[in-house]
């Protein structure tokens, strides 16, 4: 089972098919000789995060002052453990229903969390492959080739996130002779998408946009995520952590950082079609559907407000949230997936190991076949391209290097768009 863990969970816990147009579009092709400008949104902690710290008081055993870097993948040595990193990466939530959601969070006193290289590619490492690919056919890096990285904890209604993209893909189209920008992004990063795509105007979308690619878009949220409360989450590299100290800095860190809610899969998609809790001391499971039961029974009624609100927060299942723009979906699939954890109990701060149960549907290794194939109700856009291609056998991590994955992105980034009425 511990082998089973390392492949399912390791570095996994971290749609060729067209479809018809429902209305008549004429297509709007790029000027001759101009290649499609991309603007790529990463993963979670796919992003380079510089974390300054001056003088901070809420981890006594940790360095006081200091600096590290947190991505995916970074095996930098720096003067803070895991531990340190997790409770200063927690934020503070305020419990003050006079406040917005949005601002009841903030950085730990001390703490300066700020993204590195906004813009260029190289903050965020991972996506070498993709940027090589669009190298060979004469993209540029950081000219026509940009990336729009975010903070990680955080959801896209903080922090200024959309005008801060807004003004990335804006300044992308003046910088290449006014083309319109091709947006990719990978798992949760098309969330951060489509909050953008259905918070300006159509109008800006027609000006701006060329089309959307997302690899394997967390839009509905994923089962594992209810079973990180309880057990945490090393986003260094996706694997649970194994002592009890960084279980419950872990689990703190995802209990507090609002995104963790809105990767959670949401039960208006999900219902009761997946277990993603058991409380082996008492023989109750719990599905998408029981969030608050679990909360509460785990003696976390205090997280219910936040979950209320960023469960499902990015919608984009309903007609009035399809995205309006030409999408290019991938997925991967055919392999086991792990989507729910049996737990000694619910308390927080539980290393993981034989003993316990692992439950699976077939997915990527990271997102179940719920997760990827929700993209599909974007067939109903009227006007608007849309096309999700399987890509079975290839991981959830592979996707965005996948040699059939970037052919297929650098084809589309040639076609006309849609131009719909």
């Amino acid at each position: 089972m511990r082998k089973l863990l390392g492949v399912l969970i390791g570095i996994a816990v971290a749609m060729v098919l067209f479809a018809p147009a429902t209305a008549k579009a004429s297509l709007e092709r790029p000027s001759a000789g101009a290649r499609t400008p991309v603007v790529m949104f990463p993963a979670y902690f796919f992003t380079t995060l510089k974390v300054t710290v001056h003088h901070q008081t809420v981890a006594p055993e940790c360095p006081s002052s200091g600096s590290f870097r947190v991505f995916f993948l970074n095996d930098e040595p720096n003067a803070f453990s895991l531990v340190c990193q997790q409770k200063l990466l927690t934020m503070r939530y305020q419990a003050n229903p006079a406040k917005p959601m949005p601002q009841r969070f903030r950085d730990q006193r001390g703490v300066d969390v700020r993204i590195q290289n906004y813009g260029k590619t190289k903050s965020a490492p991972f996506y070498e492959p993709m940027y090589e690919a669009l190298e060979e056919a004469g993209y540029v890096r950081d000219r026509d080739i940009r990336v729009a990285g975010y903070d990680s904890r955080l959801t896209p209604d903080m922090r200024n996130f959309r005008n801060r993209a807004k003004r990335l893909i804006e300044d992308t189209y003046r910088d290449n002779g006014n083309q319109p920008v091709h947006v990719v992004g990978h798992s949760n990063g098309p969330l951060y998408i489509q909050y953008l795509l259905t918070h300006t105007s159509q109008r800006w979308k027609d000006k701006y946009i060329h089309g959307f690619t997302p690899f394997a878009g967390n839009f509905p949220g994923q089962g594992i995520l209810y079973p990180l409360f309880f057990t945490g989450l090393d986003v260094r590299d996706f694997t649970l952590p194994t002592t009890p100290e960084s279980a419950l800095s872990g689990a703190e860190m995802m209990l507090r950082n609002p995104s963790s809610y809105m990767s959670a899969s949401d039960p208006r998609i999900f219902g009761d079609q997946e277990t993603v809790v058991e409380d082996f001391s008492t023989g109750e499971t719990y599905t998408p559907e029981d969030y608050g039961e679990l909360l509460d029974d785990a003696g976390l009624s205090w997280a219910k407000p936040i979950a209320d609100y960023y469960i499902g927060f990015v919608d984009f299942a309903d007609p009035s949230a399809f995205p309006n723009v030409d999408v290019y979906a991938e997925k991967g699939s055919g392999i086991e997936t792990v989507v729910g954890i049996g737990l000694d109990d619910l308390s927080v701060g539980q290393v993981v190991d034989d003993s316990n149960t692992f439950f699976t549907r077939d997915g990527d290794v990271n997102q179940e076949d719920i997760t990827n194939d929700a993209v599909g109700v974007w067939e109903a856009m009227a006007c608007f391209h849309f096309s999700l291609t399987d890509n079975p056998g290839v991981d959830h991590f592979a996707l965005p290097s996948a040699p059939g994955v970037l052919a297929r992105l650098l084809a589309d980034l040639g076609r006309p768009r849609s131009h719909c009425p």
